[in-house]
């Protein structure tokens, strides 16, 4: 699924500093790591929904990840839509492709693009020792 490999290049970025860097460059703003709802700046997000997602789209397809320009803005969008809570957390792992029945997943998948949840599992992972 072309939705997968949009998630997987953008994870990848909160991984690896010569594409987060690479896609900085690309963008012209933010930092480069879009890899979760908090990471993703509004300039990011304006700049991967207009002129710059077929470029970002070849630029990720030179490195491995395949696919449009337009799953590039629809899983944005989707980003951004879930962060305002215009979309539920079923809806938004039904969008990228798993299932709303697959509780624990669908909690991963909140609990990354939650900010709160996101500082929530840093701080209890870092000073707590215990992974939520």
């Amino acid at each position: 699924m072309a939705t997968a490999s949009v998630l997987h290049f953008m994870q990848k970025t909160a991984e690896d500093e010569a594409l987060r860097q690479q896609l900085e460059a690309l963008l012209g703003v933010g930092d480069g790591n879009i890899s979760s709802e908090a990471d993703l700046d509004p300039e990011e997000a304006a700049a991967l929904k207009g002129e710059r997602a077929p470029v970002v789209a070849e630029f990720a397809s030179q490195n491995g990840y395949s696919f449009s320009a337009e799953e590039l803005v629809t899983v944005v969008e989707a980003f951004a839509k879930h962060q305002a809570g215009e979309m539920s957390d079923a809806e938004f792992a039904n969008l990228i492709g798993l299932s709303s029945s697959d509780k624990e997943t669908v909690n991963e998948v909140s609990e990354v693009t939650n900010p709160l949840k996101r500082l929530t599992r840093y701080l209890s992972k870092t000073y707590l020792g215990i992974d939520v």
